[in-house]
């Protein structure tokens, strides 16, 4: 299996398939890279090269104790991309790593960047605080903390039905899929699951949105019961110089999956 060293030498696994201009897909919390399986046989099966990691801490990257934060998690796409000497690049980054796409920009400027894709993120900045009074209240974040160090699996099944929009009326994935998906999970370092809470929860993403002068797709779902769309979207749309912004009418967040037919379509638009 393929691997680069970040700056720590945490060793940081990708896969890099097709040929063509380059996509980066940087995946969300709690899953890896192989949640892209739908985004990443079509976009290389279409003339792109398409190249998916896992961050530190999820999947078949190292697990290390340290470096669950947004500057640490962004050098280690910076040395991803330099190890693969990547340019002209689509990065799009789902939930948690729509931060990375922010904060990116503002720390390592945007030379490779030809474009950027911000799916379900987590910008501009979730938690309820003085500067952001219409955020989310710490408290919801730590009961996700508390119920992680519970009862993790438990958590993890409950959060995957909420993700895909699965409930007692709602059939919108198979229980395989569920399954799967908590498996993906599971693989995760139980620290960096913890450690990921905090980091995309108390993030400010604010001002790093104004360096991303590329252009920019906003894709959310207005039925995104994880990441609601005023407090993500409809505040990012503002912050960005060259957004662009597309909602998906009764979409939830792991749309990814159950709009990948949409999403697949709407990327190469956006690409080409």
């Amino acid at each position: 299996m393929p691997f680069i060293d970040a700056a720590d030498g945490t060793k940081i696994h990708y896969n890099d398939w097709g040929s063509g201009p380059p996509v980066v897909l940087i995946h969300g919390w709690p899953l890896d890279a192989e949640m892209w399986e739908y985004q990443s046989v079509h976009l290389a099966s279409h003339g792109f090269r398409v190249v998916t990691y896992d961050r530190r801490g999820f999947g078949r990257s190292a697990q290390p104790w340290t470096g669950y934060d947004y500057d640490t998690m962004t050098d280690d796409l910076h040395a991803l991309l330099e190890a693969l000497n990547l340019t002209d690049i689509t990065l799009v980054g789902f939930s948690m790593g729509g931060g990375e796409v922010a904060r990116y920009a503002a720390r390592h400027g945007t030379s490779r960047i030809a474009r950027a894709v911000l799916l379900g993120a987590v910008t501009p900045y979730l938690l309820k605080g003085p500067t952001n009074p219409d955020g989310v209240d710490r408290s919801v974040f730590d009961q996700i903390v508390e119920g992680l160090k519970k009862d993790r699996p438990g958590f993890l099944s409950t959060f995957g039905k909420q993700l895909y929009g699965v409930g007692p009326l709602t059939f919108s994935v198979s229980s395989d899929f569920l399954q799967w998906s908590l498996n993906v999970a599971m693989l995760a370092s139980p620290k960096a699951t913890l450690d990921c809470v905090r980091a995309f929860s108390e993030t400010d993403f604010r001002a790093d949105l104004k360096a991303l002068t590329v252009p920019t797709l906003i894709i959310h779902g207005d039925a995104d019961a994880t990441v609601p769309l005023k407090l993500s979207a409809e505040q990012t749309v503002k912050l960005v110089p060259h957004a662009e912004m597309k909602v998906y009418s009764g979409a939830p967040h792991g749309l990814f999956y159950t709009e990948r037919d949409r999403l697949n379509a709407d990327l190469l638009a956006f690409m080409a």
